[in-house]
């Protein structure tokens, strides 16, 4: 990239600026209508369809760690982290492999 002067700069900047403002400007006049409200609903829809099966198998494959998280927080809540290092040790010693503890 060359070397740019400080007046160049700065008008890079303001240009930024103002096509920020018109764009923010511009979604919060039309993201009331229903015409963008279908639009964006459609669109979100579609990506849910397409990417349900990725998501899913990601909390397929990490079950068991979400699990144990969820036990450990459990019993951190009440105060017995003792108890979970001895009830649940398997557990314990997979959130310590994944260094979560």
């Amino acid at each position: 990239m060359e070397n740019l002067s400080e007046s160049e700069i700065n008008k890079i900047i303001e240009s930024y600026k103002k096509r920020r403002e018109y764009e923010k400007g511009y979604y919060n006049s039309i993201k009331d209508t229903d015409d963008f409200k279908m639009k964006n609903r459609a669109r979100a829809k579609a990506h849910y369809d397409k990417n349900k099966d990725i998501k899913l198998l990601k909390y397929k494959d990490n079950k068991d760690i979400l699990n144990a998280k969820s036990t450990f927080n459990y019993y951190k809540k009440i105060n017995k982290l003792e108890d979970f290092k001895e009830k649940k040790s398997e557990k314990y010693e997979l959130l310590k492999s994944i260094n979560f503890i």
